[in-house]
């Protein structure tokens, strides 16, 4: 029997400057449903209010929430909780507190200030958590905090723009946790040029990937991507290159 595909989640917009990123709950629903055609098993989004820029509140983000969900039934959707949108954690806490319409999943950056309080809250309104890791010391502190047990899986997100340097911090924060002893899914992607470098080392490693407009603009050969499918489609292809071969 052959191991099961590796995840390919799409990060569909963040702070992108594509002209493809999408904004709208309309434009990221389609965006989602073209990247889940191309191969995404999963979608992760922020949401943006009526002015264009990326929010926490609830109406927006119960609205995008809705629109991706009504594109891609049974599709798993992360959102962000990113403290780059509201910096502030005692804020941040009561914006996501009041959420009316919950993802299945959320990103939580283990370096972050309030992410521990962040996590409890949503583990018990039956979010899962995705434990972002941007460096070694997010590393040591998701390891520190004792809640791997209860995450979903772990995100390896080198934030370097040098590709050996951004596979060298991934393999640094892929030996924390495993010495650790954390057995859980993980999915790696890095930023800009180093992208699909991580991707390849991931997938070497039989691990999952991340691939969108929110990570990376360019396609493995160096052309700009026109928008997300073209990304998850190239993304999809590279986890075909490392599937294993069936034999008699």
């Amino acid at each position: 029997m052959l191991p099961p595909v590796p995840l390919l989640q799409v990060a569909l917009n963040g702070d992108s400057v594509h002209p493809a990123a999408p904004r709208t709950a309309t434009t990221i629903a389609e965006s989602a449903a073209a990247a889940v055609d191309a191969g995404a098993h999963a979608v992760h989004v922020h949401a943006f209010d009526a002015h264009g820029h990326e929010t926490l509140d609830a109406e927006p983000c119960a609205t995008t929430l809705r629109a991706i969900r009504a594109r891609c039934p049974g599709v798993p959707v992360s959102l962000t909780t990113s403290a780059s949108i509201i910096a502030d954690p005692r804020e941040r806490l009561r914006t996501i507190a009041a959420w009316t319409v919950l993802p299945d999943l959320v990103t939580a950056n283990q370096g972050e200030p309030g992410i521990s309080e962040l996590c409890e809250l949503l583990l018990s309104r039956g979010v899962e958590i995705e434990a972002g890791l941007l460096s070694t010391a997010d590393a040591h502190a998701f390891v520190r905090s004792g809640l791997a047990e209860r995450c979903r899986r772990v995100l390896i997100e080198p934030l370097d723009a040098v590709p050996a340097v951004a596979l060298a911090h991934a393999s640094e924060m892929e030996a924390i946790v495993t010495a650790a002893g954390i057995t859980l899914e993980q999915v790696h992607h890095g930023y800009g040029l180093a992208c699909w470098a991580v991707n390849q080392r991931a997938l070497e490693r039989g691990h999952g990937i991340r691939t969108g407009l929110e990570d990376v603009t360019m396609l493995p050969d160096g052309t700009i991507a026109t928008d997300n499918a073209a990304l998850v489609t190239a993304a999809a292809s590279l986890i075909r290159s490392h599937a294993p071969r069936s034999g008699r």
